[in-house]
């Protein structure tokens, strides 16, 4: 996108400031893979044919659906309304859009250019005077700063607020400049900016034009300027997204080749087995599965054999998942790190993904499963530069090598990770009192694990049964997912299982999981109730890093602490994504991007094989 001369007179006016740059894209690290005036992204089909439909289910845990406002807490929205996850935003877009070849790298979209002053404290978004809303209307500055200022009241959902807590001020500088201005120089913080979520400041004004509160927006149908608008809807049980005709990014390089179907559908179902059953039936086209078994035992039959449905893996080449059973240190049984380290040393992998996981799984070793942030051996230099200021407040193990739960491979066994979970508890006051673990007050171990699928059950058994060895009582309670998210919202929960996204690029995001101002928060992500300064300054080291190396280094020493602090018991992690889907319905570029969801992929550049490709080149 061109700059012009005017626009740079006018910019250094209003942001009273250094001379800035401006550019068709924001790198945190410099590094711009596509130029000025790209044609597309490389892992799309430039010529992929819109048209046809695709259905298919949640891949989050999910029963029904309450509202269209996903920016509140009340409530539950449905899939595909907001970027989280491992889902895109089928109606609100962003100032900025990331490619999936690129970890730091965002381009424009709703923002035609971004000009970030020398100092990092400051960045001007112009709007695309094409953008319109699925009203027909402009998208104006305006209506940024109206999404920004409803997403950061106290009427937004906790973890929208915290990720753009390090935004001071957001100005209209003109009909389509906006200034946003940071706490501090911050490399991240125009990612964070472009990140925002765009809709109209119309939303949600009732007959009489006032607005309402944000809130009180609960079902009025969103105004976004996304290729998608909400078409039929069954509430609670399915909800169709219609493709826009009047989209006005088809043409842009980073939509080309894009959001191809005419037609999204997402469908609930509360059950797993039914959801399995409804799709070898037809009533939807693609499913992801996340349970090993299943995937090996009931993805077969007639259908699969004549390619009336085809099953296959997907290599996962991103920074997986961290899945875990997460303690809750709040709660005073479980605040002593000794007691949380001898609970998982009685969960038992080599066993499980031997005999109930078909040897289908990696144990995750941290809490960011990749190769790039996960501390292993020794601290290195750089991690100690950032730990040894902190030595007197951290425990001596941080010091030496990694935290890892031990194996039950030969030539160790569980026997002996019991034995060694017992003088744990023991030194943390805990004594046999006929067969139940008992401290000085004479309180009995007990903890109590919340979820809800029921399939979990034939997993924490034998986990249950081997903590009873070490004289620990875990209950069950299962809930509906309304429940459960209700009562993670507010913390109340002893343990509970989890899976939480882990970026590409660690930063303003571990605020909301770690840092101890969320620890107390309503429905922040701190489920565990880390409070920690060490843990605060290593996640503000990884904000303020000016190179990968530097922001990688951090995420590897705070990687380290945690480990050592035992807030979860790691679980494990598939290599692939499991996807099947109808026959030969669907098609795919040839060329696959660097980071990639299966569900983000598949809705925003598959496209349906029964429409005749028509796209002009």
């Amino acid at each position: 996108m061109r700059m012009v001369w005017a626009f740079f007179c006018v910019l250094s006016l209003l942001l009273s400031a250094a001379p800035s740059w401006a550019a068709h894209a924001y790198a945190q690290f410099g590094d711009i893979k596509y130029p000025a005036g790209f044609s597309h992204f490389g892992y799309v089909n430039p010529m992929a044919p819109k048209g046809g439909s695709l259905s298919l289910v949640p891949n989050s845990r999910q029963s029904n659906f309450d509202k269209y406002n996903p920016f509140t807490l009340r409530g539950e929205h449905p899939p595909g309304l907001m970027n989280e996850g491992q889902e895109s935003s089928l109606v609100f877009e962003t100032l900025l859009t990331g490619s999936l070849d690129e970890a730091t790298t965002a381009y424009g979209l709703l923002a035609e250019d971004v000009s970030v002053t020398p100092d990092k404290k400051s960045a001007v978004f112009r709007l695309n005077p094409l953008a319109r809303f699925n009203n027909g209307e402009p998208v104006l500055a305006v209506d940024v700063k109206h999404s920004y200022d409803m997403q950061t009241s106290p009427q937004a959902s906790p973890r929208i607020r915290v990720l753009f807590e390090g935004i001071k001020a957001v100005t209209v500088l003109g009909e389509r400049l906006v200034r946003f201005e940071f706490s501090k120089a911050d490399e991240q913080m125009p990612l964070v900016a472009g990140s925002l979520q765009v809709f109209s400041h119309n939303w949600g004004r009732g007959a009489d034009g006032k607005p309402k509160a944000f809130d009180a927006i609960v079902t009025d149908l969103p105004i976004g300027s996304g290729p998608y608008a909400v078409g039929a809807v069954d509430f609670g049980k399915t909800i169709t997204y219609q493709r826009r005709p009047d989209y006005w990014a088809q043409d842009l390089n980073v939509r080309r080749g894009s959001y191809n179907f005419e037609r999204i559908t997402y469908k609930i179902y509360a059950d797993d087995t039914v959801r399995l059953e409804a799709f070898k039936a037809g009533e939807f086209d693609v499913i992801e599965e996340n349970i090993a078994r299943r995937w090996a035992r009931q993805y077969k039959g007639r259908a699969f054999d004549n390619g009336t449905l085809t099953r296959t893996e997907f290599a996962n080449p991103n920074p997986g998942f961290y899945q875990g059973y997460v303690f809750n240190t709040r709660r005073p049984l479980l605040k002593d790190v000794r007691v949380r380290q001898a609970i998982a040393m009685a969960m038992d992998f080599d066993w499980l993904n031997r005999q109930l996981f078909y040897s289908a799984y990696k144990r995750i070793e941290g809490y960011f499963p990749t190769a790039e942030f996960t501390a292993e051996g020794l601290p290195k230099p750089d991690e100690l530069a950032l730990l040894a200021p902190w030595r007197s407040q951290l425990a001596p193990q941080v010091f030496g090598p990694a935290a890892r739960l031990p194996s039950t491979a030969a030539p160790r066994s569980l026997r002996q990770n019991l034995r060694e979970a017992r003088a744990l508890l023991q030194a943390a006051g805990w004594s046999d009192q006929g067969g139940v673990l008992r401290n000085a007050k004479g309180e009995p171990l007990e903890v109590e694990m919340l979820f809800d699928q029921a399939s979990l059950v034939r997993v924490l058994g034998p986990f249950q049964k081997n903590l009873e060895k070490l004289g620990i009582r875990m209950k069950f309670r299962i809930v509906d997912y309304a429940l459960l998210k209700k009562r993670l919202d507010v913390f109340d929960f002893d343990m509970t299982s989890t899976a939480m996204g882990s970026s590409s690029t660690p930063g303003t995001d571990l605020r909301d999981v770690y840092s101890a101002a969320s620890a107390d928060r309503t429905g922040n992500l701190n489920l565990w109730g880390v409070r920690d300064p060490v843990v605060d300054a290593l996640v503000e080291a990884i904000i303020a890093a000016k190179t990968r190396a530097q922001l990688a280094s951090g995420v590897r020493a705070l990687d380290r602490v945690l480990g050592h602090g035992y807030y979860a018991v790691p679980n494990w992690y598939s290599p692939s994504y499991r996807v099947a889907y109808k026959g030969n319905a669907f098609a795919r570029p040839k060329t696959m991007p660097d980071y990639y969801s299966a569900h983000s992929w598949i809705t925003g550049v598959w496209w349906s094989t029964n429409v005749a490709n028509t796209a002009k080149p």
